[in-house]
């Protein structure tokens, strides 16, 4: 009985160590499958936290160009009407340069020496 025992508990050890190779080699195959995946998602020059970057990028650049791109018209709008409408010709002559209307005549209003860096400018 004591031999029966002996080759029992050798069975068991036995068993013990093919289930523990067996964990172990299931646990490095899932760790290898896991470093792949990582890498595929990860790895490489461009991960995919970059595309995140690059398109959260992308999307305030177009914003961006978008803004500028209404600022250029309203711009090129304003130059249309300073190049085509004399009343607003005369009143940026009036304002930003100090000139006055007289009869037929542009009169320049002078200002002194001491005012010269006073004057201010009126914007409706």
């Amino acid at each position: 009985m004591g031999r029966a025992r002996c080759i029992r508990a050798a069975r068991c050890t036995a068993l013990a160590t093919t289930d523990v190779r067996t964990i172990l080699t299931r646990v490095v195959i899932a760790a290898v499958l896991f470093a792949a995946i990582a890498f595929a998602v990860q790895g490489g020059e461009w991960g995919t936290t970059d595309l995140f970057t690059a398109r959260a990028k992308l999307a305030r650049t177009r914003s961006s160009v978008d803004s500028l791109q209404r600022d250029v018209a309203a711009l090129k709008a304003r130059k249309l009407m300073l190049d085509t409408s004399s009343a607003e010709q005369e009143r940026i002559a009036r304002e930003e340069f100090g000139m006055v209307r007289g009869g037929k005549e542009v009169l320049y209003r002078f200002y002194g020496a001491d005012s010269v860096g006073k004057v201010e400018k009126k914007r409706p």
